[in-house]
């Protein structure tokens, strides 16, 4: 049985929150939570309450068993990025890039 969920427009680059999540795939429910705790990242955060998230979906459909379950996929993809600038010297500007992300986990 395969449990999803999804968080869209995050407000973190997608190239960080990959490092996480490469780091949870394939784990267990329960060891994928206690490695989401120690990690000293601001996406370990924003996965563990999706990863409990989907943890709450398998409850609602009637999973008994949700200790058993396994992160099969995490995909994070590129959200919209906005543009801003900052103003410089001589009159010039320099572009700040401020990324999201899209994150979708999938247990099995």
């Amino acid at each position: 049985m395969k449990v999803k969920a999804l968080l869209k427009y995050v407000r973190t680059s997608p190239r960080k929150a990959r490092l996480v999540a490469d780091a949870i795939k394939g784990k267990k429910v329960g060891e994928a939570l206690s490695i989401l705790t120690f990690l000293n990242k601001k996406p370990a955060r924003i996965i563990k309450k999706l990863l409990n998230s989907a943890i709450a979906n398998a409850e609602e459909k009637r999973i008994e068993d949700t200790d058993s379950l396994f992160v099969s996929r995490i995909i994070v993809d590129g959200g919209p990025v906005w543009k801003r600038h900052l103003p410089r010297a001589k009159g010039k500007a320099t572009p700040i890039i401020k990324r999201t992300s899209h994150i979708i986990i999938v247990l099995e």
